[in-house]
């Protein structure tokens, strides 16, 4: 039988442990059940083997070193210190996996240290929302996508916060064992197989931090309380006393997108829990949420969230239900 697939998976000292458990329990853990099929191989590596200090008080031994991540098949980096530099060893050693032709994949913050190796360059990526516009910043030549859960890219893959590589890593096996084990591995996770939508549902603070009293973030602030108005950019140019090609320069550096967008998006995310938590007919939700055809609602909304506003209530009603049957019998018995 040919060799197993080997995939390695970079720790480093004070990590949190849960991405590193993610790639363990997909690719470590034996699966005898699926009789003759060759399973993955998995190490864990890091710069300086030996006891590595977690997040939680424990501490994890990694066997081996950087040379054999280089050597792998597959290299997983999870969720790097945004706040510290890229180790000049690992990212050497990601080059060099690369151009053996490894597969590189990142989950979260992980998309730095690809980032700084220049695996992302002309490429779409993502990371964490929370992340999104630091990697945009540091590294403009990659071409950030905060809105999805992972991106293939072929040989290089990078995924949202930290259950986004549950999805990444389920991808994977996909993409080499086909859907049958994928969906047999999720079934033993007790995860879905694959996860509508992305993560635009959780991204928060439509106004920049830090922004003060700057006209951009007023008028973006005085525009979130009028979303259901027409907020053209004639309108909201002169609402911040500036010209709309100043307001929109001033705008984009602000934000890294455009008024246009930056409205769209909002308008969407209003619309959330009017279909979580009301009865509307869909085009009614979109009109109160200032996008009047039904349509357009439709076609915006899907592309933002990567499934229909029928089918996000829809999925969102269920988990709710499922969720109080879950608890109902611990909460109706004798308090």
């Amino acid at each position: 039988m040919p060799a197993a697939h080997r995939v390695a998976v970079l720790a480093y000292d004070g990590m949190a442990p849960f991405e590193l458990g993610i790639v363990v329990e997909v690719f470590g853990l034996p699966r005898p059940e699926l009789g003759d099929r060759r399973w993955y191989a998995l190490d864990v590596c890091a710069a300086r083997p030996g006891p590595l200090e977690a997040v939680g008080g424990f501490a994890i031994a990694a066997r081996h070193g950087l040379d054999r991540l280089a050597a792998a098949d597959t290299v997983v980096v999870p969720g790097q210190r945004v706040d510290e530099p890229v180790d000049p060893a690992l990212r050497d050693a990601l080059r060099d996996a690369h151009a053996r032709g490894a597969r590189v994949v990142s989950i979260c913050s992980g998309a730095f240290a690809l980032a700084a190796a220049g695996l992302l360059d002309g490429r779409r990526a993502t990371t964490h929302w929370r992340y999104a516009g630091e990697l945009r910043r540091r590294h403009p030549r990659v071409r950030v996508d905060p809105g999805v859960l992972y991106v293939d890219e072929g040989d290089v893959l990078t995924s949202a916060g930290s259950a986004a590589g549950i999805d990444l890593c389920l991808h994977l096996v996909r993409r080499d064992h086909g859907a049958e084990i994928a969906n047999h591995v999720a079934r033993r996770l007790v995860v879905a197989p694959h996860r509508d939508g992305g993560q635009a549902q959780f991204i928060e603070r439509p106004v920049p931090d830090g922004a003060g009293e700057d006209a951009i973030a007023r008028t973006m602030a005085w525009a979130l309380e009028r979303l259901g108005e027409p907020l053209p950019l004639a309108r909201l140019a002169a609402r911040a006393h500036l010209s709309p090609r100043s307001f929109t320069r001033r705008f984009r550096r602000a934000t890294g997108t455009s008024p246009a967008r930056w409205v769209l998006d909002q308008r969407i995310r209003a619309s959330l829990p009017l279909l979580e938590r009301s009865d509307l007919p869909v085009e009614h939700v979109g009109a109160a949420v200032g996008i009047p055809s039904p349509a357009a609602f439709r076609r915006h909304f899907a592309r933002a969230m990567g499934l229909p506003p029928v089918a996000y209530r829809r999925g969102f009603r269920a988990a709710e239900a499922s969720s109080a049957a879950a608890i109902a019998p611990a909460s109706s018995g004798p308090s």
